[in-house]
C-alpha cells in the first residue's frame, strides 16, 4: 500500500503517479463536546480533525462528504443552521468543499466527516521513514488544552490574561495544514503525525512505525499552560505530553535539512521547535533538569473519559 494500515490517512493509486487521499473521523458529542462549546464550533472541530491528518501527511484536503446523526430534540432550524454553516466553515477555511453526505436521527449529535484530496505518491510524509539520528519536532506548544479541558470540565480557575486563551485552545483547535504542506513541498520531513491523542502517545505512534526511540530534551509548554500547572500545583510535564485534542504536527528531520525545515515552515506562517532526537534503541524518555523520565503510551481520550494505555 501507498500508505500503510494504522497511518493518519489511507491512499490509492490513480495514475501518473498520483494518489488519491482518504481520511474519516468521526464527532460524538457526549465524548467530543465540552461544556461551552457552540454546535457550530463543533461542527468546525468535526472538520479540523480530519484536515489535522491531511496536514501530518502534507496532503491539500479538496472535498468532504459529511454524514449527520442528530437527536430529535436537536431538530431546531437554529440547531440545523448553526451545524451547517460550522461545516461549512471548517471547510472554506483550508481551502475544502463540502460535497454531499447523508443524515439521520440519532440518540445523540454525531458528525462524520470523510475527507478527500490529491497527492504526488512520493510527496506523501508517512510515519514510518524515521531513522535514528534524526531531529523530533514539534509545530507549537502544548498544555493549553489539557489546562483548557480542566477550566470547562472541572471548574478550574484561571486570571483572565490566560483564561481565555486556554478555552479558546480547545473551542477552536486549528490545523496546521499550511505547516505540513510547506514540509512536504520542501520534502525535508522523514515522517510525521498528528498530536490530537497527546505528544507522548503520537512519539509512541511513531516509534511503532519507524521502529526507532526518542530521546526528549525541551519541555515544549505554553507559557498559559506552565502558569496554570503552578497556580494549581499541577505537574506541567503530565499536561504538556498527556493532553491530547491538540492538533500540532510532530515530525522527524534529517539534520542536513534542518535549517531548510525551518525556512520552509516559518515562510508558511508558523515554526518549527526542536524538542530532541531519534535514537536507535526503542525507549522513549525525558532528559529533565538530571533526570531520566520513561513518557508512557498514554493520552486523554474522549475528554478523560477514559486512558488510552499501549
Amino acid at each position: 500500500m501507498t500508505i500503510p494500515f494504522g497511518d493518519d490517512v489511507s491512499a490509492v493509486e490513480i495514475g501518473n503517479d498520483l494518489v488519491a487521499v482518504l481520511k474519516t473521523d468521526m464527532l460524538v458529542a457526549c465524548t467530543d463536546v465540552p461544556p461551552g462549546m457552540s454546535f457550530w464550533q463543533a461542527a468546525r472541530k468535526a472538520v479540523v480533525m480530519n484536515v489535522s491528518d491531511f496536514a501530518a501527511k502534507g496532503v491539500k484536503p479538496k472535498a468532504l462528504l459529511v454524514s449527520l446523526g442528530i437527536p430529535e430534540r436537536l431538530t431546531d432550524e437554529n440547531v440545523i443552521g448553526q451545524i451547517a454553516e460550522g461545516l461549512n466553515a471548517g471547510a472554506r477555511e483550508y481551502g475544502a468543499y463540502i460535497f454531499g453526505g447523508d443524515t439521520n436521527e440519532a440518540c445523540d449529535l454525531i458528525i462524520a466527516c470523510m475527507l478527500y484530496g490529491t497527492a504526488k505518491k512520493d510527496a506523501v510524509i508517512s510515519r514510518c521513514g524515521a531513522e535514528p539520528g534524526e531531529i523530533v519536532a514539534v509545530t507549537g506548544l502544548f498544555g493549553r488544552t489539557a489546562a483548557g479541558l480542566k477550566v470547562l470540565l472541572e471548574n478550574f480557575e484561571a486570571s483572565e490574561d490566560i483564561r481565555e486563551k486556554l478555552v479558546d485552545s480547545v473551542l477552536m483547535p486549528r490545523a496546521r495544514l499550511n505547516e505540513g504542506l510547506a514540509l512536504a513541498e520542501a520534502g525535508v520531513a522523514s515522517a510525521s503525525i498528528d498530536s490530537s491523542d497527546g505528544l507522548a502517545w503520537s512519539l509512541h505512534e511513531l516509534s511503532k512505525a519507524s521502529n526507532v526511540g526518542f530521546e526528549i530534551d525541551v519541555v515544549p509548554l505554553a507559557l498559559e499552560a506552565k502558569k496554570f500547572a503552578e497556580r494549581h500545583g499541577l505537574d506541567p510535564i503530565e499536561l504538556c505530553f498527556y493532553g491530547g485534542e491538540e492538533y500540532e504536527l510532530v515530525v522527524t528531520v534529517k539534520p542536513e535539512l534542518w535549517k531548510k525545515a525551518q525556512k520552509a515552515v516559518e515562510k508558511a506562517g508558523g515554526k518549527l521547535i526542536r524538542i530532541g532526537k531519534t535514537i536507535k534503541e526503542k525507549k522513549i524518555y525525558l532528559k529533565f533538569k538530571d533526570r531520566i523520565i520513561p513518557l508512557e503510551a498514554r493520552g486523554w481520550e474522549h475528554f478523560r473519559r477514559g486512558r488510552k494505555d499501549d
